[in-house]
């Protein structure tokens, strides 16, 4: 009877030893998109926001590895969407996931984050990002926390607005003597929106010292730089995706 009864005490702590381990790793398996609250395009009547593929592209192949996504944005709810294109399969797919759809459309504000519950954090783009990305002090704060515990900071396209001001404790900015890639001129003056943003994201870049690289207009292009991962446009989405999940796994 000793023995069963011991035997039972062992089971039930290593159950719940079990139990808090499993909730220590799902705490470990946590990933924050960041996306614009910034709806207009400069003194245009264009609507912007969030590109929809440059969410759900890294979506796609970070949920797929078992990581859990969630949202943060400048002024939390329900943020401004742009390329809404459901014949997109994986845009599809990601749209009429129920779970993260509501988690997208109830995004947290920058307050409400722990920093010290995620692995990386990953700036979405879309030309919202250029307007409210830059200056909030509250996102830059969650990601040097996040990339000084020895986390990852991502972007694509014009989501590298949102690294400009990033700051380490030593007071230099995280992108300074970095290679890295984001919305290039070229690609600006294509779609004819380099006298409507507040200013050039390869100029602004080059300014924070960081040693800026770029491919053809269009093309997929993605830099890594130690645990900082960028990538060029949309077309780069995924393959930021990838890269985020290669540097997790050598952790």
């Amino acid at each position: 009877m000793k023995k069963i009864i011991v035997g039972a005490l062992i089971g039930g702590a290593a159950y719940w030893l079990t139990k808090k381990v499993k909730r220590k790793n799902k705490k470990g398996k946590k990933i924050l998109f960041v996306v614009t609250s910034h709806g207009k395009l400069g003194h245009t009547n264009e609507h912007t926001g969030y590109l929809l593929s440059e969410v759900s592209h890294p979506w796609k192949v970070l949920t797929s590895a078992g990581y859990e996504i969630d949202f943060v944005s400048p002024h939390g709810g329900t943020p401004p969407v742009d390329g809404f294109e459901l014949i997109e399969p994986v845009n599809r797919k990601f749209w009429n996931n129920q779970k993260y759809q509501k988690k997208i459309l109830t995004s947290l504000r920058p307050e409400d984050i722990n920093p010290d519950d995620y692995k990386a954090i990953f700036y979405a783009g879309g030309h919202g990002a250029m307007w409210d990305f830059p200056d909030n002090t509250e996102l830059s704060a969650i990601a040097t926390r996040i990339y000084e515990a020895g986390g990852i900071v991502a972007a694509v396209c014009h989501g590298p607005a949102g690294l400009l001001n990033i700051k380490l404790s030593d007071g230099t900015h995280l992108i300074e003597g970095k290679k890295a890639t984001g919305f290039s001129n070229e690609e600006e003056e294509l779609m004819k929106r380099e006298h409507i943003v507040p200013f050039l994201l390869e100029e602004f870049m080059k300014k924070r010292k960081a040693l800026f690289e770029k491919q053809s207009p269009g093309l997929p292009h993605v830099v890594v730089d130690g645990r900082l991962i960028t990538g060029q446009n949309p077309t780069s989405a995924k393959g930021v995706g990838k890269k985020i999940l290669e540097a997790l796994k050598k952790e």
